[in-house]
């Protein structure tokens, strides 16, 4: 039987089909927003106004704003004497549109602007600080843009005053400085006016302990600061306890980010003070306070902000080794950190006990996980480590290892590929294509596998039907 015009289309309509109508995934607006933005910053940073000298060459000027916008810290020349004022006041920008993220940006606006957010913009700003529910997304951004901006005010005055104080700088010098340095420790990027870093505050607690405070907090994520943030408002207690205490209270996700923040903050303090002690090159002339600064101070920098308070070089290679490890791990899911977080570490954990105990689920803190979690944190893990592994062979084949030694490469590799910003010196010698793959990972590493893959997806699919299950024999 013939059908009317008035009856409704059968099947999918080709002939009037655009592919180019299709809406874009707010993952992919994410990263055009970082793409943008790192464009942007290179051709500021091209201009001859941005420098104190020669002009930057393009690979320079790439390379310093993408480690900029991804909030990295790795460079290929000195900022401080290198990069002019308003250079570094570029670079300054972008690492306050990194840590925060383009599309929160811009949500954040169109919130100031219309007062209200419509769909498209609570999915882009959902993606961007991975909120669960849409309903949360305005919570989430103006919390964040309120945190963020008293907590680099705080830091930045306590810098301020310190450098003045403390080091005879001028005001106007100190204040900059102090600005700077805050913006770059919340957000975890790593960036110094000094050439060496924080290695002339090693036993300063009064800088040293502050940036460690502003670089914990930047990474342990919004969702968790915001969390924490409500329950301490909150004036009922229990059991005459204020209800922050309360761990009932807590997400699942805020015990899993805190606890493990804590354990690998203690752990990483005791590994580096035990194997660096004696080491005379970074920690066998100081005393002991300042020994345990150091330790301290290196134990937290792996969070992904990568300042170093000893020479980074200088350290043993299972030192090295051990960074590595910390910086793969990372800081917490929505925060300004890289690697592939603390919470996917912690999944990972409890996926192998479980395994080890024989479980059929995944329990974490009386909560069966989904098997959705499960396969992301499988996912981000092993594609991490794909990636780390192809650029680091990459690098290693293309190169004498008299010049640049394998664990040399894969300390630059981790490092880009988790935002950490920490290098054993190797970034300025390594060829320009070398500096572009590096480039490559840090935009990566910030928008995350899992982020980048669904962006660059065409459309899910969504099948109707199971396959017949089979067992896969495993080791």
């Amino acid at each position: 039987m013939a059908s009317s015009p008035s009856d409704p289309p059968r099947g999918p309509q080709r002939s009037g089909h655009n592919p180019a109508a299709r809406p874009r995934r707010p993952a992919q607006v994410v990263a055009s927003g970082f793409l943008v933005a790192i464009a942007t910053g290179t051709a500021l940073l091209l201009l001859p106004v941005s420098t104190t000298g020669q002009r930057a060459s393009f690979v320079e000027a790439l390379f310093t704003a993408t480690s900029a916008a991804c909030v990295t810290g790795l460079v290929v020349v000195d900022t401080a004497t290198f990069w002019s004022p308003f250079g570094q006041a570029v670079i300054l920008a972008l690492i306050q549109i990194g840590g925060f993220g383009v599309m929160t940006v811009a949500s954040l606006l169109g919130l100031v602007l219309t007062r209200r957010l419509g769909l498209r913009s609570r999915l882009v700003a959902a993606e961007s600080t991975h909120t669960v529910g849409l309903g949360d997304v305005r919570r989430v951004l103006l919390g964040a843009l309120v945190f963020t901006v008293v907590a680099e005010l705080l830091l930045a005055v306590v810098l301020t005053a310190r450098f003045v104080v403390g080091y005879g700088a001028t005001l106007g010098e100190a204040a900059w400085s102090g600005a700077f340095h805050s913006l770059s420790a919340f957000n975890n990027a790593g960036f110094s006016l000094y050439p060496d870093s924080l290695m002339r505050f090693v036993t300063d607690p009064w800088v040293c302990l502050p940036i460690c405070a502003a670089v914990v907090v930047g990474g342990i994520g919004f969702p968790v600061l915001l969390e924490l943030t409500k329950l301490a408002r909150q004036k009922r207690l229990a059991g005459h306890r204020p209800a922050l205490l309360v761990w009932a209270r807590w997400s699942v996700h805020a015990r899993l980010t805190l606890i493990t923040t804590g354990v690998l903050l203690v752990v990483g303090t005791l590994v580096f003070l035990t194997v660096e002690w004696a080491n005379p090159r970074t920690f066998g002339p100081l005393d002991v306070p300042g020994k345990m600064l150091a330790a301290f101070t290196q134990s937290v920098m792996p969070r992904t902000a990568g300042f170093n308070s000893v020479d980074t070089s200088a350290l043993n290679h299972g030192t090295w080794f051990f960074t590595d490890v910390l910086m793969f791990i990372g800081g917490g899911t929505a925060g300004t950190a890289g690697g592939i977080k603390v919470g996917t570490f912690a999944l990972l954990a409890f996926i192998i006990w479980s395994e080890l105990r024989g479980d059929a689920d995944v329990t974490v803190f009386d909560r069966r996980v989904r098997v959705g979690s499960l396969r992301s944190a499988l996912t981000v893990a092993l594609l991490a480590i794909a990636l780390v592994a192809a650029a680091t062979f990459a690098i290693a084949v293309s190169t004498s290892p008299d010049r640049l030694p394998l664990d040399r490469v894969l300390f630059e590799v981790v490092s880009a590929f988790t935002t950490t910003g920490l290098s054993t010196g190797i970034t300025t010698s390594l060829e320009p294509w070398h500096q572009c793959l590096l480039a490559a990972l840090m935009f990566l590493g910030r928008l995350g596998p899992i982020t980048l893959a669904t962006g660059l997806a065409l459309r899910s699919r969504q099948r109707v039907y199971r396959r017949p299950e089979t067992a896969v024999l495993v080791g």
